[in-house]
């Protein structure tokens, strides 16, 4: 997944991900252009997985 991606489509992955998974805060989902390596790494914490599991369910929404 590139950080373009991310940077275009994030509104919309951010409502999916909210949706499929309902502990996620607006602040746990909090982008900032640049700051992907720390977005990644808060959603990894908070759902318990892991760095290559995540970026693949991200590239699938």
């Amino acid at each position: 997944m590139s950080k373009l991606q991310i940077k275009g489509n994030w509104n919309e992955m951010k409502g999916k991900l909210k949706q499929k998974y309902s502990e996620l805060t607006d602040d746990d989902l909090l982008y900032t252009e640049g700051q992907e390596d720390e977005l990644i790494g808060r959603l990894q914490q908070k759902l318990n997985k892991g760095r290559k599991e995540l970026e693949d369910e991200l590239s699938k929404l």
